[in-house]
């Protein structure tokens, strides 16, 4: 016989106390890409017990998302990413609600979604212009409304030391290329603070430029077709990253 989900979170009461556990409850979150940061992030948000999670996506589990996405297993290959996660936050917490929409989340698109519903929003999308678009809204809800607390993953590929990553505000940020490029961004949309989770580890280079020269024809020729654009990841810094997103978003609901 299943526990009830009270007793399922028995050890966090421990931890959090009661009325945390409460405000977790009756929390929503929203984590913009499910992938293999936002999939952890997930995992922690609905581990922790929060209430409601909405869920957006448009990507469906690829064999290639095998070696760092949670959601990613043979079985779930071609399936959409959002009904993936909605059946595996279910099967961790039967009362939470669960809403989800399977959408690139772009400017251009943006109205779709009511931020301002959320309690939390966890940014772990992949493209600069998705990325500035949700922090925009975020900050500016309009006149006399609230910002809306966000947290943003910057860059977790080419990576490979998980204990790199730290929780600060975007303009104390160092080594991460799309930190900069974001921190630029918003300084000229009048944004002066974002709580971000970055790795001060340099991105790497592929495996095989490290073992050969990078002005070698092969090279070149791999360059010129374009190899550079496909991300190099592993099984553990996304998962990290995602992993204290998520603790970050809990500890901040419950304050």
């Amino acid at each position: 016989m299943a526990k009830s989900s009270d007793e399922s979170f028995a050890r966090t009461r421990l931890l959090l106390g009661q009325d945390a556990m409460q405000k977790l409850q009756d929390s929503h979150v929203a984590v913009f890409g499910v992938g293999g940061v936002g999939g952890y992030a997930v995992e922690v948000l609905a581990r922790s017990g929060v209430g409601h999670l909405t869920v957006i996506d448009n990507d469906r589990v690829d064999i290639t998302n095998l070696n760092r996405q949670i959601i990613a297993l043979h079985s779930t290959i071609g399936q959409q990413k959002v009904d993936v996660i909605e059946k595996r936050i279910l099967d961790i917490n039967p009362h939470c609600q669960v809403s989800k929409l399977a959408m690139f989340y772009l400017p251009s698109n943006a109205d779709a979604i009511d931020l301002s519903v959320f309690d939390y929003v966890v940014d772990c999308i992949d493209t600069v212009s998705a990325k500035i678009e949700l922090i925009r809204r975020c900050y500016q809800q309009g006149e006399g409304a609230r910002p809306i607390p966000i947290i943003s993953s910057m860059g977790a590929a080419n990576k490979m030391d998980p204990t790199a990553f730290r929780v600060t505000d975007i303009n104390d940020t160092k080594m991460d290329p799309l930190a900069k490029i974001i921190r630029k961004k918003l300084r000229k949309l009048g944004i002066d603070h974002l709580k971000v989770v970055y790795s001060e580890e340099p991105p790497l280079p592929y495996a095989e430029d490290r073992q050969s020269s990078p002005s070698s024809e092969a090279s070149q020729k791999q360059e010129g077709q374009g190899r550079r654009a496909i991300p190099a990841s592993n099984a553990f810094v996304p998962a990290a990253a995602g992993l204290v997103i998520g603790g970050e978003v809990v500890k901040d609901l419950i304050k």
